[in-house]
């Protein structure tokens, strides 16, 4: 019997990707490429469950799924990150370059 392509085996690859860097634009676009590479690498786990001999790529789909895991983990860190950042130094230093400065030279004890 001739296997068949396992669906959206290559964009979940490419999603898991993708997420890792993206992790970079507020956390935002690295979660939400990670969440649908991993909803899709579910559903293509389910129908190979259902019959391995008749799909291939499902190493793209485990690959896929695992870096997506990555993805979001790294998204949810930077967003609470940033969250600390904002709690922690204000708004105002965040935008104002010396008043940030002298608010690290209070935070190392310069």
């Amino acid at each position: 019997m001739e296997q068949k392509k396992l669906p959206n085996s290559t964009l979940i690859l490419i999603f898991g990707i993708l997420s890792i860097p993206f992790f970079c634009c507020y956390g935002f676009i690295s979660i939400i490429l990670g969440i649908v590479a991993i909803i899709l690498a579910s559903k293509a786990s389910k129908i190979y469950a259902e019959n391995p001999d008749m799909y291939s790529g499902y190493q793209n789909v485990k690959v896929g799924k695992i870096l997506a895991i990555i993805g979001v983990v790294l998204g949810i860190l930077f967003i609470a990150f940033m969250a600390w950042m904002v709690s922690y130094f204000g708004m105002e230093a965040l935008q104002d370059e010396d008043l940030m400065r002298e608010k690290m030279q209070e935070l190392l004890g310069e």
